[in-house]
């Protein structure tokens, strides 16, 4: 089935790039106004860069390392100067479809309620950037963010926004994770606060169960 995919995907690029070039031997617009020259790559190479973007890479497996089970102590703060609301949960991550994503499932308490949350974490070999996405059982929306990893800090920061269901507007959202060492993470959530700016309003330790 991935090949299938893969095949229909090359097919219609190989197909787009076949017409611009026809487009680009006549020469003309189809207003009949002089066309500029396309930089549309050919087929065979958006087959090798496609290939390029699918192939799981040394992001991947740096991934497929933090594969396994997870305590979580959980520190958040709902504004600032706030005293921190303490729980504790479990992270279940696992690598997915060949290796090329990480799933991961969250569950615990918060505030004496059960919790629940699934994520995402991608590696896009094109952007080279982290994407990740996350939803619980607290609301109905969708959180995505991205942003780049720092091998030196070994800290990944990513930014993107989220819903504020009290106004019903976006809101930024801005997650710092960092790996401290092989069995050790450490997630910082950042929110903004009165006058809009940014505050810690989350942390997660990390640590794995062996």
């Amino acid at each position: 089935m991935k090949n299938i995919h893969l095949l229909a995907a090359v097919l219609l690029l190989a197909s787009t790039a076949c017409n611009n070039t026809k487009k680009e031997e006549s020469g003309m617009a189809k207003d009949g106004t002089q066309q500029a020259s396309s930089s549309t790559p050919d087929s065979t190479t958006m087959m090798k860069n496609w290939q390029a973007y699918m192939a799981p890479g040394d992001m991947h497996k740096m991934m497929a390392s933090w594969d396994g089970n997870w305590s979580c102590t959980v520190s958040t703060w709902m504004q600032p100067g706030a005293p921190p609301i303490a729980s504790t949960a479990t992270a279940v991550n696992k690598m997915v479809l060949g290796g090329r994503y990480q799933a991961s499932a969250f569950t615990g308490t918060f505030n004496g309620m059960p919790f629940e949350g699934m994520g995402t974490l991608a590696y896009d070999n094109a952007k080279k950037l982290f994407i990740s996405t996350w939803m619980d059982n607290m609301g109905t929306g969708v959180m995505k963010m991205e942003g780049p990893w720092d091998p030196a800090t070994k800290t990944m920061d990513l930014k993107g926004s989220m819903i504020d269901p009290s106004t019903g507007k976006e809101v930024t959202a801005h997650q710092m994770f960092t790996e401290k060492d092989a069995n050790t993470q450490v997630m910082v959530m950042f929110a903004p606060g009165p006058g809009g700016k940014e505050y810690k309003s989350m942390e997660i330790l990390f640590t794995r169960n062996k």
